[in-house]
């Protein structure tokens, strides 16, 4: 990764899109950018409006979906997604996956299914971010480890819905989870 001082604007977005690894730019991964852009070059950068960081990414031949149109379904389903990817503990992700998962059956129930894709959006975003609180050495250890099992939990979710919850706690309960997080019981008492 360069430093803000070597590397231009764009050249940063394009390197966190890179990092991103989507194929397609949603609202979503357009703010994700700009979030990198704050912790690569400053607060200043943080002005940085979308418009900016879509140009970027279309003039580099990187395809970004219809942000008219999914800023649209974002505004519709803002209620339904305002704070929920905000994790700091074990126990707040699990209830971020439980109200992804109240959401995705909900949204498939209702025959919804550009709100069950924005579900799923909101879930792989969560993921990216405790992917970048994983990876950053500046992060104490023991934090590090709990985002590194989040992202562990988004990608079983993201992978198979139907089944997260029953491997949840099966996961609880395994001696190397134990020795890193405490026992469920133990986090239920604290």
């Amino acid at each position: 990764m360069k430093t803000a001082s070597h590397a231009s604007k764009k050249q940063i977005i394009l390197e966190a899109a890179k990092e991103l690894g989507v194929e397609r730019f949603t609202p979503a991964e357009i703010e994700q950018i700009r979030r990198q852009l704050i912790v690569r070059m400053g607060a200043a950068a943080g002005k940085t409006g979308g418009d900016y960081i879509t140009d970027v990414l279309k003039a580099a031949g990187l395809h970004v979906g219809d942000s008219e149109a999914a800023a649209g379904l974002e505004e519709l389903y803002e209620e339904e997604f305002h704070d929920l990817l905000h994790f700091a503990r074990l126990e707040e992700a699990e209830m971020c996956l439980v109200r992804l998962d109240e959401l995705l059956h909900k949204f498939h129930a209702d025959g919804r299914r550009a709100a069950e894709n924005r579900v799923l959006e909101v879930a792989r975003l969560g993921r990216r971010r405790a992917e970048m609180i994983a990876r950053n050495p500046r992060v104490d250890a023991h934090k590090r480890a709990e985002k590194e099992e989040i992202v562990q939990w988004f990608r079983v979710w993201l992978q198979t819905p139907e089944a997260f919850f029953d491997w949840l706690e099966v996961r609880k309960q395994a001696p190397e989870y134990i020795r890193l997080f405490g026992s469920h019981a133990e986090e239920a008492e604290a």
